[in-house]
């Protein structure tokens, strides 16, 4: 595999820095790389070179394999105690006018949006307020899986855990449990941000902890249930912050083992109180992906958001670590398109994806939440948007 062959052209490079053979090596033998590693990569790594270091590794993990699901998201408000300086989605309550918060019933109205759609995913995260708590998400819950119960409950991050547990008195664990009897399958990686204390405290203030936002995690994990985890760069981070994000994370995997996927989250400078800041470059966005799969080497997966970056990033993203680009969407998120993502009407047809994967020399294959393999699109010819032939249908694996 051409994979192979780079890294091999590194450690056989001369010229190289030492230092920076020596992490190369580390990668080639299958070892771990330390923080200062990781710092130095930030530092002084290129792209040509931290990306053959990544794409060694995806290619090591999964070959040419690109997953993505069908999924749809529901955001039950955009009104938000919270003011987070790097948020361009979120109202206060003395805005409320300027932004949405559903009921029960026209969430579930949503969902029935669905019926009889092979979508296996809905994606619920949002604001925080006191009217969305315990009582009723749990309702939510079981009302969806009353409704549909193969579709999995991807839902809320420790944000949101934390001022409704805190509200009504619930311990996490009790909480947690709580939730999981409601129908909760699994938990998005989203209210990471950064969890440096000092730059946590100057861009989402008041919102749970770095280590609150751990501990919500691992007791999920402790529950027997997985999770994905996020990191906001490109705002007042510096390489150090990111470093030690990434260190958290990969000490709590090594304890769980919970966590499926990794997402780079870009900050995305339109609409909000940090938009004097410039974003980072396309070069500094996926030197951050590759960086960050050759650090996390206990993560089976390293996630595109495509809706963030744009669908030519995203391919991009597939030589730099990336194995992952997310799903169909359709058109049911508005967090990035409010801040100036490129994609202002995120919605891709399975044919799309597909097609995007296929065009830069991946396989295309549809996954479920868990990354069991629902169908492989290798070989598949698409006659529409909706009717294609030829598919191959796989049996579930775990």
């Amino acid at each position: 595999m051409k994979a192979i062959h780079d890294i091999a052209v590194l450690l056989s490079d001369g010229t190289l820095d030492p230092h920076l053979r020596a992490i190369a090596g580390k990668v080639a033998d299958g070892q771990r790389i330390t923080n200062d590693d990781a710092l130095l990569l930030f530092e002084h790594g290129s792209l040509s070179f931290t990306g053959s270091l990544a794409n060694y590794i995806r290619e090591q993990k999964h070959g040419d394999n690109t997953y993505f699901n069908r999924n749809f998201h529901i955001e039950p408000t955009n009104i938000c105690l919270y003011t987070c300086t790097f948020c361009s989605y979120s109202r206060l309550i003395k805005k409320r006018e300027e932004g949405w918060e559903y009921t029960h019933d026209e969430i579930m109205d949503q969902i029935r949006k669905y019926d009889g759609q092979p979508v296996t995913e809905v994606h619920i995260v949002g604001g925080v307020l006191p009217q969305y708590d315990v009582a009723f998400y749990t309702k939510l819950f079981r009302a969806i899986k009353d409704h549909r119960p193969d579709l999995h409950i991807k839902a809320l991050t420790p944000v949101e855990y934390h001022y409704i547990f805190k509200k009504d008195k619930l311990s996490y664990e009790d909480g947690m449990r709580l939730m999981l009897e409601a129908g909760l399958d699994s938990m998005p990686g989203g209210g990471a941000e950064i969890f440096d204390p000092e730059i946590r405290d100057q861009i989402a203030g008041g919102k749970c902890t770095g280590d609150q936002w751990l501990r919500i995690h691992e007791i999920w994990h402790e529950l027997g249930r997985r999770s994905n985890a996020t990191m906001l760069y490109g705002h007042i981070e510096e390489y150090r912050h990111r470093v030690d994000h990434l260190d958290k994370l990969r000490q709590l995997q090594d304890t769980t083992g919970g966590f499926q996927t990794f997402i780079p989250l870009k900050f995305r400078n339109e609409n909000n109180q940090l938009s004097h800041l410039p974003e980072t470059t396309a070069i500094e966005d996926l030197r951050n992906y590759a960086i960050s799969r050759i650090y996390l080497d206990n993560f089976d997966h390293i996630k595109a958001y495509w809706p963030m970056i744009g669908r030519d990033m995203a391919q991009l993203s597939l030589s730099f670590g990336v194995d992952d680009i997310d799903g169909t969407i359709d058109d049911t998120t508005r967090i990035y398109s409010m801040a100036g993502a490129e994609e202002q009407n995120p919605a891709l047809t399975t044919e799309q994806l597909v097609d995007l994967i296929r065009r830069v020399g991946r396989k295309p294959l549809e996954r479920d939440t868990l990354y069991n393999v629902l169908h492989d699109y290798t070989d598949t010819v698409f006659e529409s948007d909706n009717e294609y032939k030829g598919y191959v249908s796989l049996p579930v694996t775990n």
